[in-house]
């Protein structure tokens, strides 16, 4: 039980980091080498520092968002590694637009036990559905 409330903070760590567009905290969740996949929902895709510089550069111009990260389930676990799925919901205020924008559906993290706790070393969002999407 320990293992999933350790993963249930990392996850709630990572909205906090992304919300307060806080990308030293959002490094933290991830390790060194990790690769993040945000394609679903039109976005980057690379690196653990690629993302952090394309959130830097993209993600700061949104005035607000509120990450709840939800359901999150340890589907398997061997060892030190772990592999979880969570549902998001995600209100924002997009630049430009004055209803609010939203979005949903499912991370999936692999992830690692390091020394310093669980780390995702791959994520990939899945995203199922966008209200008021830019453009859309």
């Amino acid at each position: 039980m320990s293992d999933q409330l350790e993963i249930t903070a990392l996850l709630n760590r990572y909205a906090r980091a992304v919300d307060t567009k806080d990308w030293e905290l959002y490094r933290s969740v991830f390790t060194e080498d990790a690769h993040i996949d945000y394609s679903s929902a039109g976005a980057v895709v690379g690196t653990r520092d690629e993302v952090v510089e394309w959130f830097a550069a993209n993600f700061g111009v949104l005035p607000w968002s509120m990450h709840y990260i939800t359901n999150v389930e340890v589907l398997e676990t061997d060892g030190d590694t772990a592999r979880v799925q969570a549902m998001f919901y995600n209100p924002m205020q997009l630049p430009g637009m004055t209803d609010i924008s939203a979005c949903g559906g499912y991370y999936h993290h692999e992830l690692v036990r390091t020394p310093d706790g669980w780390r995702s070393r791959n994520l990939r969002e899945e995203n199922i559905w966008f209200t008021n999407k830019p453009g859309g």
